[in-house]
This record gives structure tokens, sequence and C-alpha cells, in this order.
């Protein structure tokens, strides 16, 4: 007979750093589980993606078992990496705070594809290129994607 799930946690995690520490202890302590067996399970899991920032849904049943899924690094971030920045501009409109180039865009659309709710790679370009603009950081070069 199949578990019967009791909910959701939806957090962000540093690959390979999970420790007890909050927001995680109290996230999965509230719901039961434990702690320590999720922490050991996602630092294995994440072990070749030490330090970056990782998405990760959590499954939890009624018997206190978790599932869980490790989604790829939010986009913002993964521009925040390749644009050499710390954060994004306040002023997106006015103050360009650093750039990316159609490559750079695409190599992120390629990597995040799988979670994104995009069909074709020219969408997910243009989804990406779209956060780019938000946060401050503009694209340089012709734009490849067909309209």
């Amino acid at each position: 007979m199949a578990k019967q799930i009791s909910g959701f946690i939806k957090l962000q995690v540093k690959g390979g750093a999970a420790n007890p520490s909050p927001p995680l202890g109290p996230a999965l302590g509230s719901k039961g589980l434990n702690i320590m067996e999720f922490c050991k399970q996602f630092n294995g899991r994440t072990q070749d993606q030490v330090g970056k920032v990782l998405p990760v849904i959590i499954t939890y049943y009624s018997d206190k078992s978790f599932d869980f899924i490790v989604k790829t690094p939010p986009v913002a971030i993964q521009l925040l990496e390749q644009s050499k920045v710390n954060k994004g501009s306040a002023e997106p409109n006015r103050n360009k705070v650093g750039s990316v180039t159609w490559d750079q865009v695409k190599a992120i659309a390629e990597a995040k594809m799988v979670d994104l709710n995009a069909f074709t790679l020219d969408s997910a370009m243009s989804m990406v290129a779209g956060t780019a603009r938000s946060m401050g950081i503009s694209v340089k070069g012709q734009s490849p994607i067909k309209k």
C-alpha cells in the first residue's frame, strides 16, 4: 500500500552544507522529521555542487518518512555568478550592475530547462534574459532568439 503524503516543504539550501541550524532545523523539526538523516542524504547527493544554493522540495509522509527532489540553482543566482556581481541593481531600469553574453544566457537556459515551463530553448533563453533585465544585468550582443 502506498504511503499517505502529509505535505511538502520547499527550501533553498547550499549544496553539501545542510546542517540542523535554522532555517532547515525548525522547518523539518516542526513536522517531526529526522533532521540529521535529511542532512546526511542531502549532503551526499549534492557533494558535486558544494556552495551553490539549491532549491529542494521535501515530500513528507504520515509515518514521518520523507523523500526529496533537488532542483537546479535559481536563474538569478546563476546570472550573478556569470556576471561576477554580488547583487542585482536596486533600480534595474536606470543602473546596470553587470552584463552577460547570449552564449552565457544559452548555457543557463540549457541547464535550467528541466525546471522551467518552456518547451523550446528560445523561450527558455527569453525567460533568462528577462530575469537578467529585471536584475539590472544587460545582455550583450545580437539576440539569437527567433520570433
